[in-house]
């Protein structure tokens, strides 16, 4: 039976690595969208599940043992001892971005996780996952207007666009002590490329030369994350505490700086320079520190709030060429991101069998949150709502997710660009026993 087992695990981790590598290679182009996705590394993105994401984003308290929590390494033992559970999201993004006057539209659709889990002895257990750890996707074009440019010159354009991702592939593992307190270690290893290419004039008069750089920028790195949970009995509820804490992680890889020349006169000024390999200051992804508090009453409600913070204040973005971009008026910087999350779960009678949709988990949450960069020490904000409910396929700990988030971001500078988005997840989480002994008689 053991034997068994194990053979069904490989099997698992084999097919989820196969189908994270499919899932990546069919991401398209943009993995993300928005003209702040210049900076740094990109947007970093939400590490929840589809569960999490429509409760606001929380899940560093929460033990649910129909759920994997991707949020708390020490939520890997909320389960059933003889289970295997696995996970699978994807997600929809619609942004509407506003600068003035001026109005643009950008969708998208891009993997949120693939995770499975399962126990190992007791009262420990183990989960194998891959999910996007940051997005980059931007795209624009700017005509030079000035008259005695143009009068020598003809036309001029600046354009910009850059496309990539940063992945986290991670692997966890808990224990749990007198049946109250859990903690769990995790490891993380993040790999991916991003490319920036910047045309900051282009002439379509031939006479005049246009220069063109691109950064190719490839990085990895590998950091650690602890979690503790604990939980208490209060009269016919119960109370749950959790916290974690991501290491800094030193980042290696490179950064390639190319530049050419091309017009009247076509020459590479400039070829695979190595910026990062240059840099005096190290390349570092900000240390984490979270805690989370929820309140549950049997599987019919929960409540949770929780907060995070990250410092990106020694990060080296500022001073490492394609991370770093300034210009004429702002400058850009690194800061402590922070968020507030808060998220409530309610199932009218998880053991209905008259009235199907009772059995239905429905949740909302909201969220606010601050970006790691700054322009002139003035973070990006983001604010929003979500809304969500998972339906039960042939028992309550098999569903399908769907939920919806509504938001706005920006950052409070003259000319800032605004950003209205919706975003759509579809989550499938499955759950079996496998570790069972068959009886016969």
């Amino acid at each position: 039976m053991l034997n068994r087992a194990i053979k069904r695990i490989l099997f698992s981790v084999i097919l989820t690595i196969a189908g994270a590598s499919a899932a990546l290679a069919q991401t398209g182009a943009y993995s993300g969208y928005s003209p702040y996705n210049l900076f740094g590394i990109g947007d970093l993105f939400d590490q929840g599940n589809a569960y999490s994401m429509t409760m606001g984003g929380v899940g560093i308290a929460s033990r649910n043992t129909r759920y994997i929590n991707l949020l708390n390494p020490a939520a890997v033992t909320a389960r059933d001892s003889l289970s295997f559970m696995a996970d699978f999201s994807l997600y929809q993004s619609n942004t509407i971005l506003r600068q003035g006057d001026k109005l643009s539209a950008n969708n998208l659709f891009n993997l949120k996780d693939i995770a499975i889990s399962f126990p190992l002895y007791k009262s420990s257990a183990m989960m194998v996952g891959i999910m996007p750890y940051s997005t980059t996707g931007y795209k624009y074009s700017m005509y030079i207007d000035n008259p005695e440019l143009i009068s020598q010159t003809k036309d001029i354009t600046s354009t910009a666009l850059g496309q990539g991702s940063i992945y986290k592939l991670f692997v966890s593992a808990g224990v749990t002590f007198w049946n109250r307190l859990s903690l769990g270690v995790e490891g993380i290893h993040y790999f991916g490329n991003i490319t920036k290419e910047f045309y900051p004039r282009t002439f379509t008069n031939s006479s005049y030369s246009s220069i063109s750089s691109t950064y190719n920028i490839v990085l990895k790195g590998n950091t650690a994350k602890f979690g503790l949970q604990y939980e208490q009995p209060i009269g016919n509820v119960t109370l749950g505490v959790g916290a974690t804490y991501t290491l800094e992680s030193e980042i290696n890889g490179y950064i390639t700086d190319t530049r050419l020349s091309k017009g009247a006169t076509t020459d590479t000024l400039r070829y695979r320079v190595d910026t990062l390999g240059l840099s005096t200051t190290p390349l570092k992804f900000g240390s984490e520190i979270g805690v989370g508090i929820t309140l549950k009453s049997g599987q019919r409600w929960r409540a949770e709030v929780d907060y995070t913070m990250s410092d990106w204040t020694n990060s080296g973005m500022a001073s490492i060429n394609g991370l770093a971009v300034s210009g004429d008026g702002f400058q850009f910087g690194t800061a402590k991101a922070q968020a507030l999350r808060a998220g409530f779960e309610y199932i009218p009678n998880a053991n209905d069998v008259r009235y199907f949709y009772r059995r239905w988990a429905y949740r909302a949450g909201v969220f606010w949150k601050q970006s790691y960069f700054a322009f002139n020490g003035i973070q990006q904000e983001n604010l929003g709502i979500s809304l969500g409910v998972t339906i039960p396929v042939f028992q309550l700990s098999n569903g399908l997710t769907f939920g919806m988030e509504f938001g706005k971001k920006g950052i409070n500078i003259d000319n800032g660009v605004k950003e209205n988005y919706i975003n759509f997840t579809i989550g499938i989480n499955t759950y079996d026993i496998w570790f069972q002994k068959n009886f016969y008689r």
